[in-house]
């Protein structure tokens, strides 16, 4: 996300011209900058509007690092392709439940050859012995299963099933910081507020008990390319 603060030298003059109606100083409420941000949009193709929170936390500390899911009520806009690791009735449950690729020992050679594409990846929990072997590649893409994120379960179903409907991951950064796509700039203001109050109760809820004084620090919104919209974090 671009802030609208920063040194904007090597900015373009689309970007210019879009930074000259975020009011600098004021904090927006959600409705206002998410109209805004549609606003100033500037992308030559439907872009993605994302919320970033900056969160008082020390990450060093196992209690404060987040990790989760949250299915988004009106979608994300984007079309996930999904790889199941099970085998017998689960690989059938699987591909009944619409994933893309099911497989067992032949997808994990295929991972290790190389082949990523795929958005998420699901394993049933007697399959992550294997999975585990593809740490390494799965891992820094974000893409390894994980009990947190109901990516390693038996119910193969409700996973697929809701990843394609718009289910999105989030974790802390080592600086407190979260990204999640909250859909595209097509999405109207409704179905973007509605998504931003998914992600806004789980981040809330998820407050560490040992977090003391303020917990959400910054929020901001913004388009692919376009520049930050800040959030009033003491009204959410």
């Amino acid at each position: 996300m671009q802030g609208g603060n920063k040194p904007m030298a090597k900015k373009g003059k689309k970007y210019l011209e879009a930074v000259k109606q975020v009011e600098e100083g004021k904090l927006y409420n959600v409705a206002e900058a998410l109209e805004l941000v549609k606003k100033i949009d500037f992308a030559n193709f439907d872009a993605t509007v994302e919320v970033a929170y900056n969160l008082n936390l020390d990450t060093k500390q196992a209690d404060q690092q987040l990790r989760g899911a949250v299915v988004m009520p009106s979608g994300t806009g984007k079309e996930q392709k999904v790889v199941v690791f099970a085998r017998g009735a689960k690989a059938k449950e699987a591909t009944e439940a619409g994933a893309d690729v099911v497989g067992d020992d032949d997808l994990v050679q295929r991972i290790q050859d190389g082949w990523l594409d795929f958005d998420v990846a699901i394993a049933t929990p007697d399959m992550m012995a294997k999975v585990g072997r593809l740490g390494r590649v799965l891992g820094p893409k974000g893409l390894m299963p994980n009990p947190k994120t109901g990516t390693v379960t038996m119910d193969v179903t409700k996973a697929v099933s809701e990843s394609k409907a718009g289910k999105v991951t989030y974790r802390t950064d080592k600086a407190g910081n979260v990204h999640v796509p909250l859909g595209k700039v097509s999405f109207s203001v409704d179905d973007l507020t509605a998504n931003f109050n998914a992600i806004q109760s789980i981040i809330a809820k998820s407050r560490p008990a040992s977090v003391k004084g303020q917990y959400i620090k910054h929020v901001s919104l913004a388009s692919t390319f376009g520049p930050s919209v800040t959030l009033d974090s003491n009204a959410l």
